[in-house]
Formats: structure tokens, C-alpha cells, sequence
């Protein structure tokens, strides 16, 4: 900054950069770098400055505490203190010095030239601690030492610096130091004041430039809470998460937010009370707990500038923002390297199944891809950890780094509080023990010595079951993937589970089943949303008023969701295709949906009965399908994702397509407008017999192994005395596929097959692949199996 001038033990923020780790620590040395280069792209950085490894051993030797400090470590070493006896001693002497005149000086006079700059006498300022050496600049001492908010004037910031000074020999320090093998007398801390941003009355958070889970680098995920942001990263609140998809983020006119939870948000940070401590907690409003804390221009400016930050620093980056309540800025407050998924080799990863699973007795948010089996320890308070059993599941409200030693010990861990961000999430993902955060109710639920299984293999949702479930593991290595020329593809539902498979070098999606969405995410009938002022019953209402939470309008509920659980599965292939098929639901499968039973009407046989386009175009649910177009359209035009094909199911007849067509176009999705393709599955005899017919309407066909068989057979799918006859190799069922491939080559028109015939037989793949097919699509699971096979098959043909 131009205003504070350089002393030999002060620093303005603008004087600094990345490589000044040893003199102010790697904390103090990126926000200098932020200040120094970023603030021209837009990112806003809050002013400050940091005192110098220099001024802590001036301070150190001026106090004569060297020798002092050193003795009290060897009696540690020597095992005639325990640790936390040692750093009471230490933290005590280090408190009781005085700062020499010229250190006091510095800081004084830099902290007027602050608050001339700001224009605020004694103006508030966060003191942060910034670990550093000079012989070991890479070395991370993140999380260990203390942060002091809302400090005002000259004794109070001296004090906060004594304070900081001090924390350097915090138990937890400490214990990491000696457990990295690192000098006590060669590590240096500096401070770091920086003007407060009044995000007590606004609201702030932690963003990462990748999923933490999987890796998966073209997202960038956001937390946000009310207040002052050390809710977030202890753990004390479930926040608000945000996930926005990078690559679209340099487009202007597009919000390619493909994720919005709402967390609950219970408490707050705030500023204290005249004469009381520099901060308190309290809690949040009504209002506050239903809201979101970012609005979306927020999420998305917040998620351009941390591609800004990534792009600068050449690596993912863990990243704290804070919002200004009175003057509704955003400013990032603290930047530093993602140290788990980016220091993770790329290769082999692995993959749980998790089957015979008991009850669901709670669930959050999943911390790693692993499941678990064991029994439960339940520890409420840090004093009781010592009753904590080696390989347990450490079930608790929520940790801080007093948890660390026992979290080390744990095979998994489950706390009520806590998101993404969260200490205990963080700490999790370090260590690389599977976590589920933010249940709200497991030291409820769960007691001491409780057999479960703790489940964060199915994306984003981690589920506690009752008992022990049967675990499955599987070693994946994408790299032993061979080449070929027919394409191989994903099938994938669940948008919380998308992310995992991008490591995969598939071909896109070849069937995203909106159904998935919709039964999961959406949870109510479209036609219950659009008709709720009908609906009578009283139990689905109240249901639906819950889900729907936030909304004013009901059926932006369904649009709005149903975007977004696309757009993440979309989101993990782009810009290879995405091809969605719209809603295949039987009328007994929506029945089920909340408020369902007053729309669908009982059948006999649903499986050939009220379902896929014949539904589309039928007053009885031409609403619900307007709204399944709206998503589509927003998903393409909104939020940017052109890579989306629609694909229409179970369609019988030619002039079934044009009135499907007819609708479509009348809800914005026109064939060939923007790019825009539509497939039709191939799966009723129909479609087959008259594909020909089929191709002048559709851009492409994709084969419904499934329902094909069954209606090519006479054979009812779901029927085990006839289990035997149901073969998708049948004679007849291959003819069928061999004419309906033919026919797609001869119009110009693409053609796939979704299905796991090709996964379970290797002469159904060698068929395809001999007949020409265009692309087989697959579960994750077996898509390294099929992808052998299709290039077996290549081979053996020449």
C-alpha cells in the first residue's frame, strides 16, 4: 500500500508476493501477491500489512525467551512435561513479554497509515497468524495457530499480536511440528492486519477451485454462511453450497450455477457488545435460515474470480470471501493451494458398491468416495477423547484441531454440524478417512457401540445404514483405457454421483434418465406443482409446501431443480454430448411421486401402457412436459450447456413423433435451432419396422435393449417364470437391432445402444461393433470392460 511506509520489521501488503514465504509466511504472502497483481483483473482484496519473521525473533530475543522456550521443549522431549503442560508454559512467558520500541513502532504507525487509508480512526482489523521458515518456505502450518476479529485500536492490536506470537506453541502446533519433524527454533510466525471486512452483517464463506470429493476440476464450490466466516471453516453451521461450472463462466449472459442447497444456517457470528470479547455467536432469523446467502450475480462474480485466482497461481486454490452488509461488496480475504485432490496421482482410482444395505438412520453431506463398516464411539466433548477406541467411527457434534489426534484413529467420522469446508470435512479428506458432516442429528440417533455402515459412495449425500452392509471394492485405472472407434458412452441418473466418473475417457453421456432427477431431487408430480390449488390431499400439500420452500412459484421448483440435476451430469462430460431422455415413468411409478395418486390413473399393464410420448402431448400431462421443456431450455440457453441432446422415449408411431415435435417447438426447443438435436429410443417394433420414417424426424436413434427385447419376444421383463426367454440375443431381437442400425446408416442418422449387454456378453459386443453401430452406452462400473470388448471386437474385424 503506497500510504504505509516500509520498516524494518512491517510490510505492506502491496509490497509483497508469493515469494516472500519466508519472511511473512505463505498467508501473508498471497494476499501480498492478490494485492499486487489481481486487484487490475477485479479482485478485490482487502488493504493491509504484516509484520516479519524479523519482528518475532527481535521480540523473541528482546524478551531473552529463546533459551526458555528451548529448555521447556527438551523436558517435553525428555518426557518430564506432557504437551499440554509445555505449551501452557510457553504460551504463558511469550505473553507476558513486551514488544522492543522499535517492533511497537512499526506496528503502531502502520496501523495509523491503515486506518488514514480506509478513513476510520482505530478502525477494526482481522489479526491473522502466518506461519513460516526460512529453510523450509513449502512447509504448511495452516490451521495451527490462532485468528483474532474485530480488533480495534493501538493496545488492542498489540495485544492480538502477543496473542498470535503466542499461539505459535498452541498444543496442537506442537504436536505437528514434532510429527513433521520440524524445529521448533526455526519456525517464525508473522501477523498479519488486515482491514476487517463487516461481513457480520453481511455474510462469508470458503470457496475451492475443484470438488473436493472427486477431483473433478472444471467446478468451483462455494459455502456461505451469515456473519463472520470462522462459523464456516469450525464447523459450528451447515452453510449455504454453490457449485458453478467454470469452462461457461467466461461467458457473460450465462449462469451456469449447477448447484444451490441451502443450508440451515442456525447461527452467526457477529461483532460483540461494547466492552465485551471482539466477537459472538448468535442466532440466525427465520429469514436468514429460508434464504440463500449469495444471490446468483454473487455466486457467479465469486466463482469468475476464483478461476481468476486459479488461472494466476497455476494450481487449485482453497479460497475465504467475505461480503460487506453495509456496502454489499465481495472481497476474498485468504487464498492458498488445495493440498488433497491436486497432490493426488493420476492413474487408478477406487470404486465402493455398498449393497444389502440396512435402514437409513441419518445422512449429510459425504466427505470421500469410501464406504465403511464399524461401530459407533460417540464422544460430545474434547475432554472426553481419551476414551476414544482405535478404529471406531468417531461420532460427534463437530471437531476442531483439538479432535485431531483421536480423528487420525478413526475409520470414519460422523458429525451433526459442519459443510464441505468445515474443519472436520477438511481434515477428513487430508487424512483420507471417509466422513459424513452436517447431519444435523446423528449424536442423536446414533449411540455408543452401535454397529453401522457410513456410506459416501453414492455422491454427494452420505447415508448412515443400520448395521453392516455388504462393501464392495474395485480398482479402476482409466489409463489402461484402449482406443476405438466405435464410442463408448455413461449412463448416469444421479447428479450427486456425476462428478465421480470424470476421470473416465468416455464419450459423453448416452442416456441421462430425467426420471432420476424427478423421483430424487424433485420428489413431487409436476401436475401436483402446476394443480396445487386442486390438490386435496392434505398430506401431500403440506409435503409439497416443504419441498418447495423458497419458491414462489411451485413450478419454477420443478424447472429449477430439474436444470440443475442435469446440468451436473451434463456439466461432468462436457463439451462431449449429453443425451437426456425425457421423463419414462410408468403411471404407477408417478403415482408414487408426492401428490401423484390424484393424476394417474391405475393400469394393468403400465409397462406398455400411459407412458413416454404419449403422455407428452395429453392434456392430462402436457403441463408437466411444458415444464420438463422449460428445464431443457434453460439448461441450454441459460446456463450454457449445448452440449444437452434430447431424446424422446417409447414413442409408437410417426405421427406420435409430430405431435411431440409440434410441442416441443411451442416450448422453444426446435429441432436444429441452436444446435439443438433431438434423438428417439428405438425400443417399441415400431420404431424398427418404420425407421425409415423415424430418421426424417429424429437426429439420431438410440436402442432400448430392454424394452425392445421384451416387445420383439412377447416376454414381460419383470416376470421370473419367464426369466429364461427374456435375451437380448435372441435371433430376433438382433435382427431387429442389425435393421435399425442399417436403416440410421442409410438416412445419415447416429445410432447407440444403452444397455448392459455388451458389458455381460462380449459376443453382443462383437455383434454391435460388427453391424456398425455408432456408439454403446454403459454404467460407469463396467464402462473399462466394455471398452476392452468394442476394441476386441475392432481388432477381430480387420
Amino acid at each position: 500500500m503506497d500510504t504505509v511506509r516500509d520498516f524494518a520489521h512491517v510490510i505492506g501488503f502491496d509490497a509483497l508476493g508469493r515469494g516472500d514465504v519466508p519472511r511473512v509466511g505463505g498467508k501473508n504472502a498471497s494476499l501480498g501477491e492478490m494485492v499486487c497483481h489481481l486487484g487490475a483483473k477485479g479482485v478485490a482484496v482487502p488493504p493491509g500489512f504484516a509484520t516479519t519473521a524479523d519482528a518475532y525473533w527481535h521480540f523473541i530475543a528482546a524478551n531473552g525467551l529463546e533459551d526458555r522456550i528451548a529448555g521447556l521443549l527438551d523436558e517435553l522431549t525428555a518426557g518430564k512435561a506432557t504437551l499440554a503442560e509445555t505449551g501452557a508454559a510457553i504460551r504463558a512467558v511469550v505473553l507476558k513479554g513486551d514488544f522492543p520500541d522499535d517492533t511497537a513502532e512499526a506496528i503502531r504507525a502502520a496501523y495509523g497509515d491503515l486506518c488514514a487509508r480506509i478513513g476510520r480512526a482505530d478502525a477494526d482489523v482481522a489479526v491473522r497468524s502466518s506461519a513460516t521458515a526460512e529453510d523450509l518456505p513449502d512447509a504448511s502450518f495452516a490451521g495451527q495457530q490462532e485468528t483474532f476479529l474485530n480488533i480495534r485500536g493501538e493496545a488492542a492490536l498489540m495485544d492480538a499480536c502477543r496473542r498470535c506470537f503466542a499461539s505459535l506453541f498452541t498444543d496442537r502446533a506442537i504436536s505437528y511440528r514434532i510429527a513433521k519433524g520440524f524445529d521448533h527454533m526455526k519456525v517464525a510466525l508473522s501477523v498479519g492486519v488486515q482491514a476487517m471486512v463487516r461481513s457480520d452483517t453481511g455474510g462469508s464463506g470458503v470457496m475451492f477451485t475443484l470438488d473436493t470429493e472427486s477431483g473433478f476440476d472444471k467446478v468451483a464450490v462455494i459455502d456461505a454462511a451469515w456473519g463472520l466466516g470462522e462459523t464456516v471453516v469450525q464447523g459450528l453451521v451447515d452453510p449455504d453450497e454453490y457449485q458453478v461450472f467454470k469452462p461457461l463462466l467466461a461467458d457473460e449472459n450465462l449462469a451456469p450455477i449447477v448447484e444451490k442447497r441451502r443450508g440451515a444456517k442456525e447461527i452467526k457470528m457477529i461483532y460483540a457488545r461494547e466492552g465485551e470479547r471482539s466477537t459472538r455467536t448468535v442466532p440466525t432469523s427465520k429469514a436468514e435460515r429460508a434464504g440463500f446467502v449469495l444471490s446468483d450475480a454473487e455466486i457467479l462474480t465469486l466463482g469468475r474470480w476464483a478461476c481468476i485466482i486459479e488461472d494466476h497461481y497455476g494450481c487449485p486454490m482453497d479460497i475465504e470471501w467475505a461480503r460487506d452488509g453495509g456496502t454489499g461488496e465481495l472481497f476474498i480475504v485468504q487464498a492458498r493451494p488445495e493440498t488433497v485432490q491436486s497432490r493426488k496421482a493420476a492413474g487408478s482410482f477406487r470404486s465402493f458398491t455398498v449393497s444389502a444395505k440396512g435402514k437409513v438412520l441419518t445422512r449429510g453431506l459425504s466427505v470421500g468416495d469410501q464406504a465403511i463398516t464399524g461401530h459407533v464411539c460417540l464422544i460430545e466433548n474434547v475432554a472426553d477423547i481419551a476414551r476414544f477406541q482405535d478404529g471406531a467411527i468417531l461420532v460427534t457434534q463437530n471437531t476442531d484441531p483439538d479432535w485431531v489426534p483421536i480423528m487420525k484413529r478413526a475409520a470414519a467420522i460422523v458429525t451433526d454440524r459442519g459443510g464441505r469446508t468445515s474443519h472436520a470435512a477438511i481434515v477428513s479428506r487430508e487424512l483420507g478417512v471417509p466422513a459424513i458432516v452436517g447431519t444435523g442429528d446423528a449424536t442423536h440417533v446414533l449411540h455408543d457401540g452401535q454397529e453401522i455402515t457410513v456410506n459416501c459412495a453414492e455422491g454427494d449425500t452420505g447415508f448412515v445404514h443400520d448395521g453392516h452392509a455388504t462393501v464392495t471394492e474395485e480398482e479402476l485405472d482409466p489409463s489402461t483405457a484402449p482406443d476405438t472407434r466405435t464410442k463408448v458412452m455413461l449412463n448416469l441418473a444421479n447428479p450427486s454421483a456425476a462428478f465421480r466418473w470424470w476421470r473416465l475417457p468416455s464419450d459423453g453421456v448416452g442416456l441421462a434418465r430425467m426420471e432420476f432427477v424427478v423421483s430424487n431431487h424433485i420428489k413431487a408430480h409436476p401436475m401436483a406443482l402446476v394443480q396445487f390449488d386442486q390438490l386435496g390431499d392434505a398430506a401431500a400439500r403440506t409435503e409439497i409446501v416443504e419441498l418447495t420452500a423458497g419458491y414462489d412459484d411451485k413450478a419454477e421448483y420443478f424447472v429449477d431443480r430439474l436444470a440443475r440435476g442435469l446440468s451436473r451430469i451434463a456439466a461432468a462430460v462436457h463439451p462431449k454430448p449429453c443425451i437426456v431422455r425425457m421423463s419414462d415413468f410408468k403411471t404407477n411409478e408417478y403415482a408414487g411421486l408426492v401428490g401423484g395418486a390424484a393424476f394417474e390413473t391405475p393400469e394393468e399393464n403400465p409397462m406398455i401402457g400411459f407412458r413416454g410420448a404419449s403422455r407428452y402431448t395429453s392434456p392430462r400431462y402436457r403441463p408437466g412436459f411444458d415444464l420438463e421443456c422449460r428445464a431443457i431450455r434453460r439448461l441450454r440457453e441459460e446456463m450454457g450447456f449445448a452440449n444437452v441432446v434430447v431424446m424422446i422415449p417409447f414413442c409408437r408411431s410417426v405421427a406420435e413423433a409430430d405431435r411431440v415435435l409440434k410441442v416441443m417447438a411451442e416450448n422453444g426447443l426446435e429441432r436444429g435451432k441452436d444446435g439443438l438435436e433431438i434423438y428417439v429410443m428405438a425400443e417399441v417394433p415400431s420404431n424398427v419396422i418404420l425407421a425409415p420414417e423415424f430418421a426424417e424426424r429424429f437426429d439420431g436413434f438410440s436402442i432400448g435393449s430392454n424394452d425392445l427385447t421384451q416387445l420383439t419376444l412377447g416376454v414381460d421383463r419383470d416376470s421370473e417364470a419367464l426369466a429364461e426367454l427374456f435375451d437380448e440375443q435372441d435371433e430376433a431381437v438382433e435382427w431387429m437391432i442389425g435393421h435399425v442400425i442399417r436403416a440410421a446408416q442409410l438416412a445419415g442418422a447416429k445410432v447407440g445402444l444403452c444397455g448392459q449387454g455388451p458389458s455381460d456378453h462380449p459376443d453382443f459386443a462383437a455383434f454391435l461393433v460388427e453391424r456398425g453401430i455408432d456408439s454403446i452406452s454403459v454404467t460407469p462400473d463396467s464402462f473399462l470392460r466394455v471398452k476392452e470388448k468394442v476394441a476386441a471386437a475392432e481388432r477381430a474385424m480387420g
